[in-house]
């Protein structure tokens, strides 16, 4: 099967506007994601669709290819249906255009796990080690079955452990040894799901967690989901920024 990274980016970021140009050890953000998604081994290539010119134009100077796209997608996955729809790719990966820290292993687990026609899409989830993330519901937590197969997303904590929590308080949760997985926000799509995802409305259970991968649930798509020792670190605000280039400096 082939496939093809398309980078979703957003000039107009309403906590971090001209996010994608911000300056990461001398280069764009967005740079540091094309270069570590054209690491893949698995994808054919890397796109960035974008909705502005100069994130166009920097894509471009800097070697990578770029496409425009509408202003007006509510969501990346939006945006890339829309740059995938003439492209002759069977397996479309979303990689986000504020995750300078991907890893191109991390890409390639969820083109792998298309492998299993069960699957429509792929994603990954990490076991949390930072208990704190655990009530945290900017935390995207994923229950699965033995094979997999995403069972839900949430902000709340699942699956709840509710012999060794007791209540869900810092001092429960925190002191625990319960196993909960933090979902890492790359996916894998047949190229097919992607355009069916891209027309539907949001779904009742989207609507309410504020979780765009719950509509394909919702929808009766299959999303199984590997676990990974690899972190996400996504960029939101300039006070990200700093944090992230602690990390790539420690990882020197």
């Amino acid at each position: 099967m082939s496939a093809i990274v398309i980078i979703p980016a957003r000039y107009d970021s309403t906590r971090f506007p001209g996010k994608p140009l911000a300056l990461l050890k001398g280069k764009p953000l967005i740079r540091h994601v094309y270069e570590n998604s054209m690491r893949s081994r698995l994808a054919s290539g890397v796109v960035v669709a974008t909705d502005s010119h100069a994130v166009f134009d920097a894509v471009v100077s800097f070697g990578g290819r770029a496409v425009m796209t509408s202003a007006g997608h509510a969501s990346g996955t939006d945006r890339i249906a829309e740059a995938s729809a003439t492209m002759d790719y069977d397996i479309i990966v979303n990689v986000q255009g504020d995750e300078p820290l991907i890893r191109p292993e991390m890409i390639d687990d969820v083109i792998d796990i298309l492998g299993d026609e069960r699957a429509s899409m792929g994603t990954l989830a990490k076991k949390i080690e930072r208990r704190q993330e655990i009530l945290d519901p900017n935390v995207v937590k994923a229950a699965f079955d033995k094979e997999g197969f995403a069972l839900y997303f949430s902000r709340a904590p699942i699956p709840y452990h509710r012999d060794a929590w007791k209540r869900p308080t810092p001092s429960y949760v925190y002191g625990s040894d319960s196993a909960v997985y933090k979902h890492i926000g790359i996916y894998s799509y047949r190229k097919d799901i992607l355009m069916r995802l891209s027309k539907m409305p949001a779904s009742r259970l989207e609507e309410i967690e504020r979780l765009e991968q719950l509509r394909a649930l919702e929808a009766g798509m299959r999303i199984k989901i590997r676990e990974t020792s690899f972190d996400a670190i996504g960029v939101d605000t300039p006070a990200d920024m700093e944090k992230v280039e602690k990390c790539l400096n420690t990882s020197l």
